[in-house]
């Protein structure tokens, strides 16, 4: 938005300076003609300046919606990730498996309860003096299809992987582009960690390269900063997208 404010003071000036040399330099017959001539080169540069502001307004508007449906898949991936690592102690790095595991894997329902028991160490310890213990049992209750818990009759799970151009406004093609999927361990402390996430060159693929560049470029408070948009992370703990809260709050509405 700058760079428009500073091509509109630049066209005044421009524009000024124009009148200037007429006034001063053109003799008077001439006049009539390059006023109209005037005239039409600022209604041409007041077009371009006027196409410059709003072309990106008009892309803020439409990078947020496609954002929004991006960010709707990158949850879904991010709550199947989870329950994987609940069930199997780890994430997975690849999405068929992942979708297996969300067709076919259950979550195992448990109750903790407290108990107490006789310790027998303790108690021959004191001569048959009984001690007891606390101790806490669970149980197993039954078990609870992954699929049920995340997703219920909704099947969009099942592409889950492929970027959602189809739901995405003002898209003229539909694309196959996939996320791409990482997961691993921490080096340092063993602890699973995942990344999933996509180019924005490839959510903006039909839009200005220019406005596109500096999309990619943004660290704000309010912005998706970076070059891509991902929930996750290979570098640490962290099981959170690089979107702003304000965005969930609009997915939300």
């Amino acid at each position: 938005m700058l760079t428009a404010i500073l091509t509109v003071v630049g066209l005044i000036i421009l524009t000024i300076g124009i009148v200037w040399l007429i006034d001063k330099f053109v003799p008077k017959k001439a006049k009539p003609i390059l006023n109209i001539l005037l005239w039409i080169l600022i209604l041409f540069l007041g077009y371009l300046t006027f196409d410059s502001i709003y072309g990106e307004i008009k892309f803020n508007k439409l990078k947020e919606k496609r954002y929004m449906v991006v960010i709707e898949r990158l949850k879904d991936i991010r709550d199947a990730q989870l329950a994987h690592r609940t069930v199997t102690g780890k994430f997975s790095g690849n999405f068929d498996e992942l979708i297996t595991f969300v067709d076919t894997a259950k979550f195992t329902i448990t109750q903790r309860r407290d108990s107490t028991v006789v310790d027998e160490e303790l108690t021959r310890r004191y001569g048959g003096v009984e001690t007891t213990k606390d101790i806490v049992i669970i149980d197993t209750l039954g078990f609870v299809p992954v699929k049920d818990s995340l997703f219920g009759a909704d099947d969009r799970y099942k592409r889950m992987m492929y970027v959602p151009f189809d739901k995405m406004q003002s898209v003229k093609e539909n694309k196959e582009a996939k996320f791409k999927l990482e997961a691993g361990r921490l080096a340092e402390d063993n602890i699973a960690v995942f990344e999933a996430s996509v180019d924005k060159d490839v959510i903006l693929f039909d839009q200005d390269k220019n406005l596109v560049n500096k999309e990619k470029q943004v660290v704000a408070v309010d912005g998706v900063n970076g070059p891509a948009l991902k929930v996750g992370s290979m570098t640490e703990v962290y099981t959170k997208g690089n979107w702003p809260k304000s965005f969930n709050a609009k997915n939300e509405e």
